[in-house]
């Protein structure tokens, strides 16, 4: 493991609501011993109901966020989330390839858990081309995987297509999320060049599963920071989201919140 604390680097939208975004992004890295900067793409306006606005900040000011912590602080992962547009993926891209090799984990975020649209649709190709070949670990789930790959995933092997087309495209890992698939139990699988690993479980029957998707890429992108390798980070992440929705308060009247804290109680 490496000294320190991990340094994780994160780009992505700000949820008022503190579910989602940066903000359960930060929770999520302290609560498992990393350290948390962040580049913030856009403010969002929203809370357990759904997004009403989004105010996307300017390029320029993402890689302007981005460099000042890299020049000062370093990086030993970046971990992107919402991105809204391809000239904040192209910020987002310059940020990548001026961290000196720090492995990137790309959630690829185009919908809200309320189902407003935080990619525009014309950017999915910049997704692609730029994003996913910088990806030490690309996390899509089944909607997101449909969109990238222009396939139709519905079933696990639906997801192992769609994550094998991921890889021929560039990227280096990528895990293939199931929550948006029907059954009782949920099946990711942790696609490399070499093979997969499963992640099984049941299905959390609860309306608190926002931020889920940040959570879950966040904690992968701590344990690659802290000299993890990929399948221990991913399989201590898994097991922190877990728990972090078994443990859910029950905030708000709609998708609430993950329980972040739990560690601590």
């Amino acid at each position: 493991m490496k000294t320190g604390a991990g340094r994780v680097l994160i780009i992505a939208g700000s949820d008022s609501g503190g579910g989602a975004g940066v903000q359960a992004d930060i929770k999520t890295v302290t609560m498992l011993g990393g350290y948390a900067a962040t580049a913030i793409s856009a403010l969002t306006v929203q809370n357990t109901l759904g997004v009403s606005a989004v105010h996307p900040v300017p390029p320029e000011v993402i890689e302007a966020q981005g460099r000042a912590v890299l020049d000062d602080i370093g990086a030993d992962a970046i971990k992107t989330g919402m991105l809204g547009d391809a000239a904040a993926i192209a910020a987002a891209t310059r940020l990548i390839d001026s961290a000196g090799g720090a492995p990137a984990v790309i959630d690829p975020v185009m919908i809200a858990k309320g189902g407003a649209a935080l990619l525009a649709a014309e950017a999915i190709g910049a997704v692609m081309s730029q994003l996913v070949p910088r990806a030490a670990l690309l996390t899509p789930n089944a909607p997101e995987a449909a969109a990238l790959t222009g396939l139709t995933v519905e079933t696990t092997d639906d997801l192992r297509r769609a994550g094998e087309a991921l890889l021929e495209q560039g990227a280096g890992a990528v895990l293939m999320k199931s929550g948006h698939l029907d059954g009782e139990r949920l099946t990711d699988i942790l696609m490399t060049r070499h093979g997969e690993t499963l992640f099984e479980g049941p299905r959390l029957d609860t309306r608190h599963s926002h931020g889920t998707g940040c959570t879950l890429a966040s904690a992968c992108a701590t344990g690659l920071a802290q000299g993890l390798d990929l399948t221990a980070a991913v399989a201590r992440a898994w097991d922190y989201v877990h728990r972090a929705i078994a443990g859910a308060p029950g905030l708000g009247s709609g998708h609430g919140p993950l329980d972040h804290g739990w560690p601590l109680r």
